[in-house]
């Protein structure tokens, strides 16, 4: 039986498990389980491995998409610019398993994006910097749309602070992505800090969060007019190439 899984803490707002159990019962996929490994540390990896040995893919969230690098044994595709990852290929070799990282955020943000919005907008913020963040700066750069990165602690000075966000800004940017846990139940109450008085009918809010459906963050969009997309099909998306990188 190949064991695929999900690492990352918390997992509660998580529905990978029951995309790719659901794929595995339709498809008639018999050799197959996918589980959700909620680990509090990623220094608990290795012993995750060994725990699991017919573990042969992971997924990877929050908050571990970026140190989950320091145990991989190389990187793939998009990865190794980004140096982002949220797909791990295990391949066993004895008693080592060799791990690639490979980052398939990219494959469903571009798809996403392209099913969605015509023409592509010029100019984007991009709300938040972590790991999701630079998937969607790769795909923004690569389809040639300027964009800029808001944070609640620039570490940078080419990075906008959220209180930087006058008129202007807001109005100068047709393209908002929240690539921001905020929204994400339980805590659903919650969005970005964004003056969002100056949004309009031009404006396309689009939220890599998927769960609830419509965060907050796009409720207060769409009463102001906008233009909004939730992150679902970008999750999708991701996962049905992740299952072809571990079907190799």
């Amino acid at each position: 039986m190949r064991i695929f899984g999900l690492i990352g803490y918390p997992l509660g707002h998580s529905w990978s498990a029951r995309f790719f159990n659901e794929k595995f019962r339709r498809e008639n996929i018999s050799d197959a389980v996918y589980k959700t490994f909620p680990i509090e540390s990623i220094e608990e990896l290795p012993a995750l491995l060994q725990s699991e040995p017919e573990l042969a893919g992971l997924n990877v969230t929050i908050p571990y998409k970026q140190q989950v690098i320091h145990y991989l044994d190389a990187l793939g595709g998009a990865a190794s610019k980004i140096r982002a990852v949220n797909t791990i290929r295990i391949i066993r070799k004895g008693n080592k398993p060799e791990l690639i990282g490979y980052n398939t955020d990219v494959d469903g943000f571009r798809e996403s994006l392209a099913a969605s919005v015509t023409p592509l907008p010029q100019k984007a913020l991009v709300l938040g910097t972590g790991g999701a963040s630079k998937a969607v700066c790769w795909v923004l750069k690569e389809l040639g749309c300027e964009y800029r990165l808001v944070s609640r602690k620039p570490s940078d000075i080419q990075i906008l602070s959220y209180d930087e966000l006058d008129r202007e800004a807001i109005l100068g940017h047709s393209l908002i992505i929240n690539t921001t846990p905020l929204g994400m139940m339980p805590n659903i109450e919650t969005c970005p800090p964004i003056p969002y008085q100056w949004l309009n009918s031009r404006h396309l809010l689009f939220d890599l969060v998927y769960n609830p459906p419509e965060t907050l963050f796009l409720k207060r969009g769409k009463a102001q007019g906008c233009k909004t997309l939730n992150g679902e099909a970008m999750l999708t998306g991701q996962a049905l190439r992740a299952w072809e990188i571990w079907n190799r």
